[in-house]
């Protein structure tokens, strides 16, 4: 018969505040990006309090809080256009002609532009892994207890990851010989468009974002596709529509169960 675990009072809102910077540090390492961090640092706290009655301190709080965070994270990953595919990437380490001007590699990965813009490029469960172990300083053990796989799993994540990380790094200059000439890089402005398309950008940023637009090959097409989504979401309103009762009701009560401060 298996052994009870004994019971514990769930940690209250103190205690699951008191990992908030902590937890900001994690999703920063992980996402690389301020806002999407706080994204997730605010769902990961969300979806703690809908769980907090079935914590039962098997792992410590500041783990448990860590393994919600990477989930939703990985959640939220997709693959994007110019990720590295790993299938790719081996099959070229594969072959004993394939390889890399060291110095190259080695000059761009001690420019952190270069570095950031490279790790974007791996597929997240790969980057958090190398970021984690070669940034981080976590072992291999602790990132295949928090990605819930075996050490040899965790393992061989790092190591691809690592290859992944020299070939993006080695195809960089190529990739942006494409861009010369073209104002801002493309996450610059496509952190922009959504302000400019609201028409909350300065002159200045406004002209640069215009001018990016005119010549990048690949950001025209997405701002494009978020003007038609933008116009199609617009034609959801319903200015006859009231919030349903019951929605009303839970949402009162979410707010009184859950203190002000």
């Amino acid at each position: 018969m298996a052994q009870e675990l004994p019971l514990i009072e769930p940690p209250d809102h103190d205690e699951l505040a008191a990992h908030g910077e902590a937890l900001y540090r994690f999703a920063l390492s992980l996402a690389r990006d301020p806002h999407v961090a706080a994204d997730l640092v605010q769902d990961t706290f969300v979806r703690a309090l809908d769980r907090l009655p079935q914590f039962r301190g098997e792992a410590p709080l500041g783990a448990w809080l860590r393994r919600i965070l990477h989930n939703l994270a990985v959640d939220r990953a997709r693959r994007a256009a110019r990720e590295v595919v790993v299938e790719e990437v081996e099959a070229d380490w594969h072959d004993d002609a394939y390889t890399v001007d060291p110095a190259v590699v080695a000059e761009r990965a001690q420019t952190r532009e270069e570095l950031e813009d490279a790790l974007a490029r791996l597929p997240f469960i790969y980057r958090a892994t190398v970021v984690l172990h070669d940034a981080e300083g976590w072992t291999v053990r602790e990132i295949a207890e928090l990605q819930d796989v075996g050490l040899p799993a965790a393992k061989q994540r790092l190591r691809r990851g690592r290859m992944m990380l020299v070939s993006a790094l080695a195809t960089g200059e190529e990739r942006r010989s494409h861009l010369e000439g073209v104002p801002m890089r493309c996450w610059d402005a496509r952190q922009h468009v959504s302000d400019y398309l609201d028409g909350a950008l300065s002159r200045e940023t406004a002209t640069l974002v215009e001018t990016h637009l005119d010549v990048c090959p690949t950001c025209p097409p997405l701002y494009a596709a978020l003007v038609d989504t933008h116009a199609s979401v617009g034609t959801l309103r319903d200015s006859d529509s009231v919030i349903p009762p019951d929605l009303a009701e839970r949402i009162r009560d979410l707010l009184d169960d859950r203190p002000e401060g």
